[in-house]
């Protein structure tokens, strides 16, 4: 089975995640592609193959040299994002792209243009995997696993090219934040590892958001508004004024780079309550402590001028910059940097706007950069990943085996 063939097979399965479901993994399907991906593997011939019940498949290709060389992983996850249906995926692909619009469908009026997505023009003559518009693509990580399994199927092909001890992990739950939780680093066994769960070629990320989730519960006051003067509490109103009290401009539409924000995900609510929901990221720890302490400091503004318990504020943290955990070890950027050098891609280093399953495996222990599977526009039915891409990262994939095996 050729690398495009797995990836159009793995996009057949439905396995978008839930954060509301309380189970791992979240949704069944992703067990069914589990189970699938277990025989493939199988069936290639690796060993030490483990899926246990929480959906998390682990196997191990063999070493082929006889020195000691280090243990390294290779990472992807099987969900999709909850954000758009990921049932009944229609891929198609366009060959040697013109550079122009690409209706995706017809009926829906829905057109991938370069337009709205000017990065389209950077891959001109190459060939597409595009949707129907009508679902998600499964690029997020759908490729991530194709290119692995790919790579260690070449391997396995190539005995001439030297290599250690490779083990390879596929996780479900990602997109909702839970891929790592129940992730059996110690049982996985390696010096470091790469989740290969970037976007354009070339990506190659140890940086990421340092991250908190916040619930401000607002409690009001109902009266009839004929006799509400100086009685009512409006909660709804009380929210949008917390709401106002935060810098207009500190929000994901308005920052870039290494800029943090502020991001309102819901709003829901009536007179007697409301309830607001929040992410907080920050590339820098102590801004990222400062914004924590921004959202404490307004609730008490609030409750000082509404009455104690107007507002009560859950603030938790989610994940923290793997930089911290990276740093000592960056041999193994230096080692990818390499790999992408030797199979004719350009390196583009850059900080994770967003988290990876990588910042929370670093930080159990196990070193974990990003780097890229080669879709873009991620989540949505504009989703789309040339193959030219998939190809660059499988062969990174092999060449980091071969250059750690090397040294």
């Amino acid at each position: 089975m050729t690398l495009v063939e797995r990836f159009l097979k793995y996009v057949s399965f439905d396995t978008q995640s839930n954060e509301e479901s309380g189970v791992t993994p979240s949704t069944p399907g992703q067990m069914v592609f589990a189970e699938y991906l277990k025989e493939e593997l199988e069936a290639l011939g690796l060993e030490e193959i483990t899926l246990d019940e929480n959906g998390y498949l682990f196997a191990t290709l063999p070493a082929n040299i006889d020195k000691p060389v280090p243990v390294v992983g290779f990472i992807a996850h099987m969900d999709t994002s909850p954000d758009m249906s990921g049932k009944d995926v229609c891929p198609r692909i366009v060959e040697n792209y013109d550079g122009k619009d690409i209706v995706l469908c017809a009926d829906g009026k829905v057109v991938l243009s370069p337009a709205q997505f000017p990065e389209l023009l950077d891959h001109k003559g190459e060939d597409l995997i595009v949707t129907d518009g009508k679902t998600l693509l499964g690029a997020d990580d759908k490729a991530g696993i194709a290119e692995i399994v790919s790579a260690v199927a070449y391997l396995k092909e190539h005995p001439e090219i030297k290599h250690g001890k490779i083990r390879i992990g596929f996780n479900p739950d990602e997109e909702i934040g839970l891929g790592a939780h129940k992730f059996n680093v110690e049982q996985f066994g390696c010096e470091w590892a790469y989740t290969m769960d970037g976007g354009e070629a070339g990506e190659l990320e140890f940086e990421n958001f340092n991250a908190a989730s916040a619930k401000i519960v607002f409690k009001g006051r109902n009266v009839h508004p004929g006799y509400a003067k100086h009685k009512m509490i409006n909660s709804i109103r009380v929210a949008n004024r917390f709401i106002s009290m935060l810098p207009s401009h500190e929000t994901p539409e308005h920052t870039e780079g290494y800029e943090g924000f502020y991001h309102l995900i819901g709003i829901t609510g009536e007179v007697e309550q409301t309830t607001v929901s929040y992410i907080i990221r920050d590339h820098d720890r102590a801004r990222f402590e400062s914004r924590k302490k921004e959202f404490e400091h307004l609730v008490r503004k609030i409750n000082a001028e509404y009455g104690e318990g107007t507002a009560v504020l859950e603030l938790h943290d989610q994940y923290y910059n793997m930089r911290e955990k990276i740093e000592p070890v960056m041999h193994i950027i230096d080692t990818a940097f390499k790999a992408m050098e030797a199979v004719g891609v350009e390196p583009r280093v850059k900080a994770i706007r967003g988290g990876t399953d990588g910042a929370q495996l670093s930080f159990k222990g196990l070193p974990c950069p990003n780097i890229f599977a080669g879709g873009l526009n991620f989540h949505g039915r504009y989703e789309f990943v040339p193959i030219q891409n998939m190809e660059k990262a499988m062969k990174v994939i092999v060449k980091i085996a071969e250059l750690v095996a090397s040294k």
